[in-house]
Formats: structure tokens, C-alpha cells, sequence
């Protein structure tokens, strides 16, 4: 088999043994769930609904505020109990809705459609009215994508099925178990795009999942299932364009400056489902894995806590060190377990305390391996040394913002600098000083 990839990256211990065949279980709804009003980039939703009121599943509860912004609807019926600022999985505190569950399982559903009924506009509306966002981890509203752009042409769509994280297996389940809606879900961001080619890109871990979505792709010829290189980060949007179509992404731009958009499995999933059901984004996959008694595949209702999701897998099999949602390169870490599932929750990985150990780090040794793997073309010891120096200004000039944080240097590096974490942190500060310089 004739595979794809990019230039660097590194080579990983995948551990995605313990769930990735075991078919997608449906956790019972909560008797709770909370929801925060951010779960996308770009501005939060805005509430509309008041405690006391009683909701039902579907119904939106916090509308966009803006184009690049989603809706957030109940994901069960039930009672407004609480708006507070609550935890959030990224680290702050934001708006949340609280919603008691009153088991009646009422829902408010959108109407159903078939794709043919649809024009390219009403499925972009559609995106925007289920909540559609992108489900891989960054969250960006999906109809943005697919706003057509003067001087502008998508020619291919690209979904991301090469899952590249280690323990991850959710996107995997979705190719093999439903890939009629994988396909459908392309075919609708095709029409979105007005796109004439399509490709699914599939690392060869995943032999099963190339095989059925090859042929349940068979009927469409604009579509290409096209197997990749198992390496990381093969899933990364910039990287997954170089190895189809043999595109670069010019530093600072985007895919559509290549004529592409990607999207990622499960939010060709969600948009299917939209259509077919009418049903918005109020539930997902997540696989629950590492030191619990019984890892899965589980669908399970936004809003539902951590601690419920792990209970429902078992519970710890021993002392946990760590608790990452996402994987383990680039999910963050979690202080406490109360949070919720939100739209962007693709795992939640349980590290025992024996296997999370504090490294000592040490002076860079000048040995460029962190310039061998850098996908991106970077060098990450002199953006490290820049930072160190407190010179963002330097950073910046050698390309720290092109930077997409995937942890291939840290990974390698022997003088176990924590490279990219302070990459993040000087981002950050970049950032904030240019809205300030802006307002």
C-alpha cells in the first residue's frame, strides 16, 4: 500500500489498543449537565434563557453573538437551575448553564432534509444553526470555512481521518461504525464549498476503517480515501494538505490560500446528523482511556461532568497522576474533575501517579533534533533561547507564530527543555500586546 505523508514529525507509542475495538457505547443521560456559553473560538454565545425556565433537548439556549459564533443548545430537557461563571476545560472561568434533568427526554429537533433539497447557502445556515464546530480540538466555527471569499476558490475538501494522537480512538469507531454519515457529511461540505474533489485521509493503523470508507465511498468518484504514513502530527491541517495534495500553506495563511478546507470526522458526523435528524451538536464521542478499569468509546451528552464519564467506565484502576482531555501531545491537564464534555472534549486520558514524572530540564545541548521534526520548518532552540532572553521581538522574526504547538520538539528533546509550553506562554504575551496596541 502506497502511502502519504510530510517532511519531519516523530514517531510515537500509539497505545490506542485498549479501545480501538470496542464499538461506541451510549452513556444514559445525566442528571445534570453544564454548559458553558464558550465552547468554539470567536465570540462566546449569548444566553437567552433564565433560571426557573424549562428547556427541552435541541432547544437553543445561548445564541451566536456575531458570524464567527455558534449557538449552544440543551443537550437534555429539564429546568434552568444555575447561569454562574463557572470552571471550563481551558482553564478559566466562563459563563455556564446549569440544567437539572427532569427525564422526560422531550427534545425540539430541527426538521429533517436530504442533501439534494439542499443549496450550498442553507447547509452553511445549518452549519451555524446545530452549533457545528470543528470536533478535532480547535473548535473553530465550521460554517466560517465555507463562506465563500472574494479572489477565493475551495477546490477539495479534506476530512481528517488519521487520528495521530496516541490513546485516541473516537474518530476511528465513527469511520467503521457509521460511515454512511461520514460520507454524507462530506458530501454536504462539498456542496457547502462548492467544491469538485474530496479526499479522506486515513493513517494505515487503520485498515479497517480505509476498507469501509473505500467502499462506501465507491458510488461517489469525487471522493478519495487516500492512506497515510502513521506519524504524528499527520492529523495537523497544514501537514495533512502537504501530504495529499503536495500544498504548502504559506506561513501566516490558511487553507484556503491552497484551495482546501479541512474538516475533521466527527464534525462530518455532526453535520450529517443535522441533516438526517435535525438533531444539533448536543452529544459526542470521547474515548475514555489509560488507568481506568474499563476504557471505551462513549457517546455522551455535552455538559456532562468528568467525574460522571469516568464513573461510567469504572472508575481508576489505581491512583491518578494526571487526567488529560485530548491526547496526551496536546490536551491540557485537568485540576478537577467537575468540568464538562463540551464540543471539542475528543478523550479524556487518565495517567496513573507511577507513570507522570517531574523531569529536570537542562541547558540545550545544540544536538537539532527539535529542528529535525519541526513539521513547520522552524528552528525550536533558537525560539526557546529567544524567549529565555525575554526578546519576543526576536521570537516573532523567527517565525514563533507559524507555530502550532504540536510537541514534536519537546517530545525529543534530551535536555528535556519544556520547549513548547514556553512557546505557548510567549504566544500568548505576543497576542495580548498586539489587542492592546489594536484598542
Amino acid at each position: 500500500m502506497r502511502v502519504k505523508t510530510f517532511k519531519g514529525g516523530v514517531h510515537l507509542n500509539y497505545f490506542k489498543e485498549a479501545t480501538a475495538s470496542k464499538s461506541i457505547e451510549v452513556m444514559p443521560d445525566p442528571e445534570q449537565v453544564i454548559l458553558p456559553v464558550s465552547q468554539h473560538l470567536g465570540a462566546p454565545a449569548e444566553v437567552i434563557v433564565a433560571v426557573g425556565d424549562e428547556v427541552k433537548a435541541g432547544q437553543v439556549i445561548a445564541q451566536a453573538k456575531g458570524f464567527v459564533s455558534v449557538p449552544v443548545h440543551a443537550s437534555i430537557s429539564g429546568k434552568v437551575a444555575a447561569i454562574n461563571q463557572m470552571p471550563h476545560p481551558g482553564g478559566k472561568k466562563v459563563t455556564a448553564i446549569v440544567i437539572e434533568n427532569d427525564n422526560s427526554g422531550a427534545d425540539v429537533f430541527g426538521a429533517k432534509s436530504g442533501l439534494a433539497e439542499l443549496t450550498g447557502q442553507q447547509i452553511r445556515e445549518l452549519m451555524q444553526a446545530i452549533g457545528l464546530v470543528g470536533m478535532g480540538g480547535a473548535g473553530f466555527p465550521t460554517h466560517v470555512k465555507y463562506q465563500p471569499m472574494e479572489g477565493k476558490r475551495v477546490e477539495a475538501v479534506i476530512l481528517n481521518g488519521a487520528e495521530c494522537e496516541p490513546y485516541l480512538t473516537c474518530d476511528h469507531r465513527l469511520m467503521v461504525e457509521v460511515p454512511q454519515k461520514v460520507i454524507l457529511g462530506l458530501q454536504a461540505m462539498m456542496k457547502a464549498a462548492g467544491a469538485e474533489k474530496a479526499y479522506i485521509g486515513i493513517e494505515v493503523n487503520k485498515p479497517d476503517a480505509i476498507e469501509t470508507l473505500t467502499r462506501e465511498a465507491a458510488s461517489d468518484p469525487r471522493i478519495e480515501v487516500v492512506p497515510l504514513e502513521v506519524k504524528y502530527p499527520q492529523g495537523e491541517e497544514k501537514m495533512l494538505i502537504n501530504a495529499i495534495t503536495g500544498r504548502v500553506v504559506p506561513s501566516g495563511g490558511l487553507p484556503l490560500d491552497v484551495g482546501v478546507v479541512v474538516n475533521n470526522i466527527a464534525t462530518a458526523v455532526a453535520l450529517a446528523e443535522g441533516i438526517q435528524e435535525g438533531m444539533p451538536l448536543i452529544s459526542r464521542v470521547v474515548t475514555v482511556t489509560g488507568a481506568v478499569k474499563n476504557p471505551r468509546n462513549v457517546r455522551v451528552k455535552l455538559g456532562t461532568s468528568v467525574d460522571k464519564l469516568i464513573d461510567f467506565c469504572g472508575g481508576f484502576t489505581g491512583t491518578p497522576g494526571r487526567i488529560i482531555l485530548g491526547g496526551p501531545m496536546t490536551g491540557p491537564a485537568q485540576y478537577r474533575l467537575d468540568i464538562p464534555v463540551i464540543k471539542t472534549t475528543s478523550g479524556v486520558l487518565v495517567q496513573d501517579r507511577g507513570e507522570v514524572k517531574l523531569l529536570e530540564d537542562s541547558p540545550c545541548v545544540r544536538c537539532a533534533r527539535c529542528v529535525d521534526v519541526c513539521p513547520y520548518n522552524l528552528m525550536p532552540c533558537f525560539l526557546a533561547n529567544a524567549i529565555e532572553a525575554g526578546d519576543l521581538a526576536l521570537a516573532e522574526k523567527y517565525g514563533i507564530m507559524d507555530c502550532r504547538e504540536c510537541g514534536s520538539c519537546t517530545f525529543v528533546c534530551p535536555a528535556r527543555r519544556p520547549i513548547v509550553q514556553d512557546i505557548k506562554a510567549a504566544k500568548a504575551k505576543i497576542t495580548a500586546a498586539k489587542n492592546k496596541q489594536k484598542k
